[in-house]
């Protein structure tokens, strides 16, 4: 770190930003591959919760990338400086007080891992959007797991770039299965202590 870097202490705590909203402030990660779902079922559990009164923010992979990545390629290097930038404004926003829903496909265990220590893992929920690559091949939302085939992407994530699944996810989502209210319904169940201030 540079050494001209000094941190500065302010009077207004995350605490009292809580309290001050009357809730608990963490981050919902949602991970899977390209067409699982993520952004729908965020953009879902989103809605209940301003609904109800809650602080929110999503933050999503192609928005993100349109921005403050725009810079970034979907090489394995890239992918995870990817992933810093989107903890580190993900830790700034819990500071500030919101529940933060970001979903991205996020591939690699070491990434997720780094996520949860950079937010501290009290405040980290991991959804896994558990859908398999056939189903998330059919839907193909955006037309690119047929250029990849066609080999117009490289490093796919399913295709030419690996998936690691996570292992204990605190909720897992099966959407082949499980409707979109009943993925939120799960949400909403695993973070309902959290939320209390």
């Amino acid at each position: 770190m540079e050494k001209n870097v000094v941190k500065h202490h302010y009077k207004v705590s995350k605490k009292e930003r809580n309290t001050g909203n009357g809730h608990n402030s963490f981050l919902i990660w949602f991970t899977g591959l390209s067409g699982s779902g993520k952004s729908t079922i965020a953009n879902a559990v989103e809605q209940r919760l301003h609904d109800e009164g809650i602080k929110t923010y999503v933050l999503d992979g192609d928005n993100i990338r349109r921005g403050i990545n725009s810079d970034l390629s979907f090489s394995p290097e890239d992918r995870s400086e990817n992933i810093r930038r989107i903890a580190e404004i993900a830790n700034l926003m819990v500071d500030a007080g919101l529940v933060v829903l970001a979903a991205f496909v996020s591939p690699y265990k070491k990434d997720r891992e780094f996520i949860a220590n950079t937010v501290k893992p009290s405040n980290f929920v991991e959804i896994y959007v558990s859908t398999s690559l056939e189903e998330c091949e059919r839907r193909d939302v955006k037309g690119l797991y047929k250029k990849a085939r066609e080999g117009k992407i490289g490093n796919m994530t399913g295709v030419s770039a690996p998936y690691e699944a996570p292992e204990n996810p605190d909720v897992e989502i099966r959407t082949e299965v499980e409707s979109i209210p009943e993925a939120v319904e799960k949400v909403l169940n695993a973070i309902k202590i959290k939320l209390e201030s």
